[in-house]
């Protein structure tokens, strides 16, 4: 067996993600009469043009994240497709309850999209951080939620969303990998086992490319996923056939576990192994730090996630 792969940092995204939205937003709004932009102060600067020119479809409320989901409510309410836009944190968490009640319980769809996906805002501290977000709109039926891994994969995902009634939850990142891959609702065979192997590996959006560095020396299929609700089940449970027993591991950017159910899901006709790799939920890392920190301190890194899927597979 090789050796451990050597450390990579995550990229950062050359094109940024929040610059693809804003810039594809802002653009979508001249062609889409039904488009509006809800917004708490976090990117007003970049919606400066557009709100000039859709002075009543440009909406920004000032840091009233509650009211931000409400307002939201109302336009679905009256057939507008609302693009509500801040830090995730002030996104997800804080006005949970006026998601929960404002668009789910009141059938009222609407666009979520976020920055600052975990960690990557570390040095604004703890407020800033929502490696949870994804586990708690799980909580609630029927979201769509997108994970792209690289900034050309927002436009068609982001279009995608426009497009529909329903809510969608799109989770934006500062880093990425260093190249796009296609983002279609199921799974992705990056890289294929020999066929001698039963185990899969699992990695969403942004984690794509440490995932295969970190698993170079082992014999594994690797898929990418860039849309994580609804969960590929069928696709799944297909990398899975064959195999007398299925070993399954999923990276995931956000809190450990979070798609530890669907997995059980998916390959609930047969034995099974699987192991979450994500964010810890057993520690909470005080120090600022950089998102580099924080990802060593979870294991995300290439070194962390290679020890974890050795320690995994090689039993």
């Amino acid at each position: 067996m090789t050796a451990a792969p050597i450390e990579q940092a995550a990229p950062v995204v050359a094109q940024p993600m929040r610059e693809t939205f804003t810039d594809h937003v802002s653009a979508a709004l001249d062609a889409d009469p039904r488009l509006a932009v809800v917004l708490a102060d976090i990117s007003s600067d970049r919606f400066a043009a557009a709100a000039r020119r859709h002075p009543d479809r440009v909406v920004n409320l000032g840091i009233r994240e509650q009211l931000m989901i409400g307002v939201a409510g109302g336009l679905a309410l009256t057939g507008m497709r609302p693009v509500v836009h801040t830090f995730a944190p002030f996104l997800v968490e804080r006005p949970f309850e006026q998601v929960k009640l404002d668009l789910g319980h009141q059938g009222a769809g609407a666009v979520l999209v976020s920055s600052g996906a975990s960690y990557d805002g570390s040095y604004y501290g703890r407020t800033h951080m929502a490696p949870g977000d994804v586990a708690v709109l799980d909580s609630l039926p029927d979201w769509t939620v997108h994970v792209p891994g690289h900034a050309a994969e927002v436009v068609p995902l982001l279009d995608s969303a426009l497009r529909q009634d329903g809510n969608v939850y799109i989770r934006l990142s500062e880093r990425g990998n260093a190249a796009a891959r296609p983002v279609g609702p199921g799974l992705e065979i990056v890289r294929s086992g020999s066929g001698r192997s039963s185990g899969v590996v699992v990695a969403v959006g942004p984690m794509l490319d440490r995932v295969l560095a970190a698993t170079a020396d082992l014999d594994v299929t690797v898929a990418y996923a860039a849309t994580v609700r609804p969960f590929d089940r069928d696709g799944l449970s297909r990398l899975a056939a064959g195999a007398g027993q299925a070993d399954v591991l999923v990276v995931e950017p956000y809190l450990e576990g979070t798609s530890a159910h669907e997995v059980a899901a998916a390959l609930g006709d047969r034995r099974h192994r699987q192991c979450s790799l994500g964010v810890r939920r057993d520690t909470e890392v005080r120090g600022y730090g950089t998102p580099a920190d924080h990802d060593r301190a979870h294991g995300l890194d290439t070194a962390g996630i290679a020890a974890r899927a050795r320690d995994f597979f090689l039993v």
